[in-house]
């Protein structure tokens, strides 16, 4: 090979090659839990918790350099899940700052539903269909109830594990652990997990936390954020 073909093939990879660097590691569904059992209050620790977690430097740096498509879904009873933000790649911190600004100020999609956790991850299986073309596919359920409306939440899960689709949840705890035990027993996929917040005021750190656990791996910096386990224990009510 002669000097003029070498550099024609250099210059072809250099040309390439940020191509191949943007492409879309995961694509991620965030879906939140807005039924009847989340007051108004609430529901702005979840909006801003939510918020918050995009400005977390870690989540912003496994985002970035992950390039991680993100959609955004309110559900409630059995015909009510919304589309509040359809898939988008933030390419830089100024795109994820914006995102979280209209995260923050996103009104809520219906008042007065009840909980139904299968149609939720029916909704954001069929997002998932249509979203961009990812090395992984993630669905986070977030919700601090158990099913009192819609169907068999396991049929859809198994339709995730079909899919190649994770399921991992978020489970708002009053007392106890039950929610937790339904989102491990029903909702998470084998190869999913569950965080436990205590309570809607402890939502933001969890919501952070398991952020930081899904993306950071994608940097190349070791283990995920947390144990390779399905739950992680949030501290203890005071």
């Amino acid at each position: 090979m002669d000097a003029m073909a070498r550099l024609l093939l250099i210059a072809l990879a250099c040309a390439l090659s940020p191509a191949m660097s943007r492409a879309c590691e995961t694509a991620l569904v965030l879906a939140m839990d807005v039924s009847n059992s989340v007051d108004d209050a609430e529901y702005r620790l979840q909006v801003d918790g939510l918020a918050d977690a995009m400005e977390d430097p870690v989540v912003i740096e496994a985002v970035l350099g992950g390039d991680v498509a993100l959609a955004v879904l309110q559900w409630s009873a059995a015909g009510q899940q919304r589309v509040v933000f359809d898939w988008t790649q933030p390419r830089d911190r100024a795109a994820l700052a914006r995102l979280s600004q209209q995260v923050r100020a996103t009104p809520r999609a219906f008042v007065m539903g009840g909980t139904a956790p299968a149609e939720a991850l029916e909704a954001a299986l069929g997002l998932m269909a249509r979203a961009p073309d990812c090395h992984r596919r993630v669905i986070d359920v977030s919700g601090d109830g158990t099913p009192n409306d819609g169907g068999d939440v396991g049929v859809a899960r198994r339709r995730a594990e079909a899919m190649g689709v994770t399921v991992n949840g978020l489970a708002i705890e009053s007392l106890g652990q039950a929610i937790t035990g339904f989102y491990l027993r029903h909702v998470a996929t084998r190869d999913g997990f569950v965080i436990t917040a205590r309570g809607h005021r402890d939502y933001p750190r969890a919501m952070r936390l398991k952020l930081r656990r899904e993306l950071v791996r994608l940097l190349g910096h070791g283990p995920p954020a947390a144990p390779p386990m399905r739950q992680s224990h949030a501290p203890r009510a005071r």
